[in-house]
């Protein structure tokens, strides 16, 4: 029987920056994962290694954008070999007749693009992008502080008000006005309020759609405008985005070298099967081979409903608690198809002379019409025709990723069921997988026939392959009603649980989905709070 101070469950990005903090104060930590390697969600694997061994990809999750600078620097991540090349263009869409629209981060370039078609939506594109991005610097120290605790009364409670007041010191009313509208209101309508050209608004709409399971006329589908201008990166650069070479994989493996550095033991291939409880205390966890492994803190980087549901006895849990935590929407599931090609895709429109910077990045966006059909589709269980796919061509920039004469090129798509109404994944995987190869067909020609190997990970295979409830990468949707103090659920946003000792530090808390490591991040910081370190 081994005891240890800390055990991790799970060695996904967050589980490990948590680790890293705990055993930086001197806590024993060990980390535990189910798969044979780790990073969850964030690792480089090979595509399909009976038909094209060699040829890898950032399997599920493929770019960098909101990595915190903080977690960079502490981890020492460049040192450990995390190496980052800037997206420029950020965003890329391809769109019918030929037309490839993308978003420097130069802006003069981006308004000579934008006004090929509307001088005057060019003209408002970045009074709109500035507008946005003074809004997300008030929202920006929220993301490494835990959410206030609405659950405080007397002086605590009004401290915490005034901590958060204090935020919005600077805000005027215009300002709180545009914040609500945000955040509550659908994109098609803002805008309309701003742009006219079909073009622009497309571009801005493939933008949006990351981490959300709502349609561009749904109430709150304008919120990623404000979310994806978190600064992310060494650089903290607001809206930053990034190719890993070595894909995201490599983003994990830096992670666990420093985390080894401060003598954390991590141990692959371990299901953890309970997390074990003694008078409402936890105290360690039970794996599927029997063993029982003893500490005084568990940290849980799985998703909420997998914590609660699945790895506490039912009998330690408040039975209000547990039916909460199922009531959590999980209705945003994604999918990846990851294809191995023998020659360079070549999108319709693209330059010629285009560096591979441009080219290994376009997104195939529906119009407004067609996404909010293929949204409303996913909420009835039916596949939509047209979906939307992002696609990055990995080894464009990195060839390392692929042998000679092959490329590999990884698609997410969003929009999706996670129990379809007729049938199951497992029988409409190659459909998808046919459906998003045709859907890139028609802006790259030549991809269709070029495909030698695949690999398609639907919602399903997400759940199974990577133990993420029902296929959603973030844990839980990115939903005003999910998020800051109501993440995961009101009243338990401080990264504690009703079970003493037992703390969650995954993306199912505040504030969110994405590889940014501020979870685990703050779990470990109120862990240290809470034993006085």
């Amino acid at each position: 029987m081994k005891r240890c101070d800390a055990i991790v469950v799970g060695a996904g990005h967050n589980g490990l920056t948590a680790a890293f903090y705990l055993a930086r104060a001197g806590l024993n930590t060990l980390v535990l994962e189910r798969r044979d390697v780790v990073g969850g969600c964030a690792v480089t694997e090979e595509i399909d290694p009976a038909t094209a061994p060699g040829c890898r990809v950032s399997t599920a999750s493929y770019m960098a954008s909101m990595l915190r600078p903080e977690v960079i620097r502490d981890l020492q991540l460049g040192r450990h070999g995390l190496k980052m090349i800037a997206a420029d263009p950020g965003l890329q869409v391809a769109l019918p007749g030929g037309v490839v629209l993308p978003w420097w981060t130069d802006e003069r370039r981006t308004h000579d693009e934008l006004a090929r078609f509307s001088r005057r939506d060019a003209d408002r594109f970045f009074e709109m992008d500035r507008e946005l991005k003074e809004l997300a610097a008030y929202l920006q120290p929220f993301f490494l502080e835990p959410p206030p605790d609405t659950g405080a009364t007397g002086l605590s409670g009004w401290l915490e008000l005034l901590r958060v007041g204090r935020r919005f010191r600077g805000l005027d009313g215009r300002r709180i006005q545009d914040l609500i509208t945000f955040l509550t209101g659908s994109l098609e309508q803002f805008l309309d309020r701003y742009f006219e050209s079909d073009e622009v608004k497309r571009l801005i709409l493939a933008n949006n759609l990351y981490g959300k399971h709502g349609g561009p006329r749904d109430p709150g589908s304008a919120m990623g405008l404000v979310f994806h201008l978190l600064s992310g990166g060494e650089e903290e650069k607001q809206g930053f985005s990034g190719h890993v070479i070595g894909r995201m994989g490599a983003n994990t493996q830096a992670m666990a070298a420093a985390c080894r550095e401060q003598g954390v033991e991590i141990r692959t291939g371990t299901r953890v099967s309970r997390i074990q409880t003694e008078n409402g205390r936890a105290c360690g966890v039970l794996l599927e081979n029997g063993d029982l492994l003893e500490a005084g803190l568990v940290v849980s980087n799985a998703d909420p409903k997998r914590t609660f549901l699945n790895l506490v006895d039912e009998n330690g849990l408040d039975e209000d608690f547990r039916r909460q935590v199922a009531s959590i929407h999980m209705d945003g599931p994604a999918a990846k198809v990851n294809l191995v090609l023998d020659r360079e895709p070549a999108v319709t429109g693209m330059p010629t002379d285009a560096p591979p910077l441009q080219k290994m990045l376009f997104t195939l966006v529906p119009t407004f019409d067609d996404a909010q059909r293929c949204y409303n589709a996913a909420q009835s269980g039916d596949l939509a025709d047209e979906l939307w796919v992002d696609c990055v061509w990995a080894s464009a920039v990195d060839p390392g990723l692929a042998t000679p004469g092959h490329q590999v090129l990884t698609t997410f798509v969003q929009y999706l069921p996670y129990e379809p109404r007729e049938g199951s994944w497992d029988q409409h995987r190659e459909w998808l997988g046919d459906r998003v190869v045709e859907i890139i067909g028609r802006y790259a020609p030549g991809v269709p026939d070029s495909v030698i190997a695949r690999d398609v990970i639907t919602p399903l295979d997400l759940e199974r392959r990577f133990g993420i409830t029902e296929g959603n990468i973030f844990h839980g949707d990115i939903r005003l009603d999910q998020l800051f103090f109501m993440r995961p659920l009101p009243g338990w946003a401080h990264y504690r649980t009703p079970i003493e000792g037992l703390y969650l530090c995954g993306a199912g808390t505040h504030p969110g989905g994405g590889v940014t490591g501020a979870p685990g991040f703050n779990a470990a910081r109120r862990i240290l709070l809470d034993r006085g370190k």
